[in-house]
């Protein structure tokens, strides 16, 4: 058998050059079919740029993978010894195939350009035309930021193999796909928010799973008795992954369709053969997982490389009709807007019109978005309480049932009628935000999920980050000391939020996609953790005094009443640049609307500071009462030798007081 090092170089090449040849294969056949290289009518920038841009869309998409994936299994996945190095030469293959993601998204810049102006690449008035308007087009914008993560990442990680820099890589890795996700075709859509959101969770899972696996195939022969291991761990993340995959897709198949006819257009039909490979590769999948994984763990090797490069095949095909759709002109009908609508051009969403009595019932505008986050925290908070179930451990039923109660209420937040009508009314939006940021937590605090995850999920023994570990990290992180001391979380959760309002953060959050999901994640995290440092029970920061905690919650609630005074009161609009041109109907004075969401703001916060103040002051009640009982057990264990000590200590110093008065 030849060396593990030869082996791996014969090995590892083969599995990226198959990923990549199917991919490029894929590209040709998709563009034929999708008319991506058609002569354009007037400006045609040539040849060069109608092929250019989807093979470079290709070889982008196959090297953001390889980047991602390889930064995840070295972080993540492979077990590592002092005769190993797998690690590093799992990130060296990250930083090359980073640099080449590089340079596609740079390459992509010039040429998405010259598609756009109608420009061939030898035209000397090229670069002259772009630099002026490089950071004004989104699509070329979108380019440049993902350029300048991916090009921090390199900087950050190139020459390292610790496994906390290279965690770190991978999130920065991920984070550097989500501005890719603005610029599809789903991004023009009626339903723009759910295309960019389908398209990012599309765009992630895709890229972990596939990058994984082309790495495992990659340091396959260097694993020797960890490939099993290590293959299982893949195995749960790509399991997730396809999930993402199969769920954004099917999603992302009914923005783009619109109507089931189009599935019979040239677009459609590209869609329904990715489609078809995303659920070849699902079966992939469960046969790898169901057949091979414990014959790797007795040494057979051989049919998992068969299956890999197989999969790998398949995947390349799924990347290149994936950039083939990327040129090819979706139904007309998709990108069809609402005409004359201010509401739709500032909001992403037509007006849903006049509230009803029956409206906090009746309407309904999913945000797919938040509803996959919070489906994904119940059924993993489920799974922990099921696997503490198996083992014979106890977990409350009220800590579970305040979870799900908890993300149901979110779920209602953001999508029932506060989240449709808070888009456009102000009063509405503060329902929102009051219920994310201070009724939510109310009910997820005390479902204390970490506690729940680091009883629930393994600790592995071989020094790897898992789940378990990446908790412990984080819960013990100066970071979270730093945040989670309650002074600082009452500071964030207060000022940031009167931050947000009387700044452009606002117009920000309200008006663009990005910036609303920003603003729903700091909604509920700093509610969260000001709730945390108050009542919560997960491990974390040492706690303060239940009065110090009373005084801290008081001093809070004042600021935030005061905030609602305020604008009760006020006479400046918010926002002008929003609300001012909004032109709501059933809205007729924004600024009185902004005054009842003052007073919304002012009297929900009464309620949940009753429910705060209550439990802090129980959880006191209760810390006495266990303090009791503890002294009260050693009392009868020791023959209350303490009260003896205590005694015997003033009998002491009475003795001491009547010597010194006789003297």
């Amino acid at each position: 058998m030849p060396s593990p090092s030869l082996a791996q170089r014969r090995g590892g090449p083969l599995a990226v050059g198959v990923l990549a040849a199917a991919t490029l294969v894929a590209v040709v056949v998709g563009a034929v079919l999708g008319s991506a290289t058609l002569a354009y009518e007037a400006g045609d920038p040539g040849a060069v740029v109608r092929w250019g841009i989807p093979v470079l869309t290709a070889v982008h998409d196959v090297a953001a993978a390889l980047t991602v994936g390889f930064l995840f299994v070295a972080a993540f996945v492979v077990p590592e010894t002092t005769r190993t190095r797998r690690r590093a030469s799992a990130a060296r293959v990250a930083m090359i195939s980073g640099a080449v993601w590089l340079a596609c998204l740079l390459a992509l810049v010039v040429l998405t350009f010259a598609d756009l102006a109608g420009l061939p690449l030898t035209s000397p008035d090229l670069l002259g035309q772009m630099l002026p308007v490089v950071w004004d087009l989104e699509l070329l914008r979108m380019n440049l930021i993902s350029a300048i993560v991916v090009a921090a990442v390199l900087l950050a990680a190139v020459g390292s193999d610790s496994k906390a820099v290279l965690a770190w890589a991978f999130f920065g890795a991920c984070f550097a796909l989500i501005p890719l996700a603005l610029t599809g075709h789903s991004a023009a859509a009626l339903d723009h928010m759910s295309g960019v959101n389908a398209l990012g969770v599309h765009l992630l899972a895709a890229t972990i799973w596939v990058g994984g696996l082309a790495a495992l195939a990659w340091l396959r022969r260097d694993l020797g008795a960890h490939l099993a291991i290590s293959v299982r761990r893949y195995s749960v993340a790509a399991a997730w992954c396809y999930v993402g995959i199969i769920a954004s897709g099917l999603l992302l198949a009914w923005i783009n369709l619109v109507a089931w006819d189009n599935l019979f257009t040239r677009y459609g039909a590209l869609l329904a053969i990715k489609l078809a490979l995303g659920v070849a590769l699902g079966v992939f999948g469960w046969w790898h997982r169901r057949r091979f994984v414990d014959r790797l763990e007795e040494g057979e090797a051989a049919p998992f490389a068969r299956l890999v490069l197989g999969e790998l095949a398949v995947m390349g095909g799924a990347f290149g009709i994936g950039a083939a759709i990327g040129r090819t002109p979706p139904p007309a009908e998709v990108l069809v807007e609402t005409p004359d609508s201010t509401i739709y051009a500032l909001t992403g969403y037509p007006d849903p019109g006049a509230p009803s009595a029956a409206s906090w019932l009746t309407d309904w505008q999913v945000d797919w978005l938040w509803l996959g986050v919070a489906a994904v925290a119940v059924v993993q908070y489920l799974r922990w309480v099921v696997r503490l179930r198996r083992r014979g451990d106890a977990w409350s039923l009220l800590r579970t049932v305040s979870w799900v109660v908890g993300w149901l209420l979110f779920v209602y937040a953001t999508s029932g009628a506060a989240g449709v009508f808070g888009k456009v009314s102000f009063s509405w939006h503060m329902i929102s935000h009051m219920a994310v940021a201070m009724i939510v937590p109310l009910f997820l605090v005390p479902g204390a999920p970490i506690t729940l995850a680091l009883r629930a999920l393994p600790a592995r023994k071989d020094k790897t980050l898992g789940p378990r570990e990446l908790l412990l990290a984080a819960v013990h992180s100066r970071y979270l000391q730093v945040v989670a001391n309650p002074a600082v979380a009452a500071a964030i959760f207060f000022f940031s939020m009167a931050l947000f309002y009387y700044s452009p953060l606002l117009e920000l959050g309200m008006s663009t996609h990005s910036g609303h999901v920003l603003m729903m994640v700091h909604f509920l995290l700093s509610g969260y953790v000001f709730t945390w440092v108050l009542i919560g029970i997960d491990p974390g920061p040492k706690r303060w005094p239940p009065l110090a905690l009373l005084v801290v919650l008081f001093i809070t609630i004042s600021f935030h009443a005061f905030f609602g005074v305020i604008l009760t009161r006020s006479e400046v609009l918010l926002a002008p640049e929003f609300y001012g041109v909004l032109d709501v109907p059933w809205i007729p004075d924004p600024l009185a609307d902004q005054r009842t969401g003052g007073e919304i703001a002012w009297g929900v916060g009464e309620v949940p500071t009753l429910v705060l103040a209550v439990a802090v002051a129980w959880q006191w009640m209760r810390s006495d009462e266990r303090e009791t009982r503890r002294l009260d057990r050693r009392a009868d264990r020791d023959g209350e030798a303490e009260l003896a000590a205590y005694n015997a200590r003033l009998q002491q110093m009475g003795e001491r007081a009547r010597e010194q008065s006789r003297r």
